[in-house]
């Protein structure tokens, strides 16, 4: 019985020995792992971090440039417009003056019957009761005339931009084209528009007096010089004795 439990306890024994000595031996083995696992697991969040960092800064450069990018393509377009804006003023002056060259060529072959000027309110295209008056008198003046034309030069004060003033000058000069056209029957080929704006003042723009005679319209009803006159062809030659002798000319 004594030695039965001897061996009872020396077993118990030998097993605990044993198994601390397998605990001990994992112990040993696990530990530089799992070391190795940490050491690993920051380094990685260390990376992580390093990537988001630049990142971030890969993205505030990128949006520098972008926002660079932006500015510089906002000037070149502005810039691009005013270009633009100016070669559209150009060309309209160019225009103009086109028109102007020609019609006074046109007219140099025509002298005045009658003329008369219209004036308008600052900034304003419409017919005054005396501006009617006046080209009624005018109109009047139409049916005892022969290849007449009638010219219309709008002009305006030198208040505001060149461009606007261009245009508030054909504005009442149109004003005046369909009143004479409506009420008068002038066939719009009769009539001949300019749009002076304020290239031709009549007074100076220096006084409130001044700028009111130059807010007009001048009127003027011309005719062709050789519409009333047909001047006699020079006579021919009197024939030479000899002209019968001579071979005619081949006719064309």
């Amino acid at each position: 019985m004594i030695r039965t439990s001897f061996m009872v306890l020396l077993a118990a024994s030998l097993a605990a020995s044993i198994g601390c000595s397998s605990k001990n031996y994992v112990k040993q083995q696990t530990t530089p792992l799992i070391n190795k696992t940490n050491e690993l697991d920051d380094l990685t969040a260390k990376n992580t971090k390093d990537i988001k960092d630049v990142d971030a800064r890969a993205q505030a450069g990128i949006k520098a440039v972008q926002d660079k990018a932006a500015a510089v393509d906002e000037k070149a377009t502005a810039a691009g417009k005013q270009a633009g804006d100016a070669q559209t003023l150009a060309d309209n002056a160019t225009q103009r003056v086109n028109v102007l060259t020609n019609t006074v060529a046109n007219l140099d072959n025509y002298r005045p019957v009658a003329e008369t000027s219209v004036h308008f309110g600052f900034n304003q295209d419409a017919l005054t009761k005396n501006a009617k008056e006046a080209l009624d008198q005018l109109a009047a003046d139409v049916p005892n005339t022969k290849g007449y034309i009638v010219t219309v030069e709008g002009a305006t004060d030198s208040v505001g931009p060149a461009d606007y003033n261009y245009d508030l000058s054909q504005r009442r000069a149109n004003a005046v084209i369909q009143y004479l056209a409506s009420q008068k029957n002038i066939p719009a080929h009769k009539i001949y528009l300019i749009g002076l704006g304020k290239d031709k003042p009549v007074e100076p723009n220096t006084t409130a007096e001044g700028r009111a005679k130059n807010r007009r319209v001048d009127v003027r009803l011309m005719t062709n010089t050789t519409a009333d006159t047909n001047p006699a062809q020079p006579a021919p030659p009197a024939a030479s004795p000899t002209a019968s002798t001579q071979t005619p000319p081949p006719s064309l």
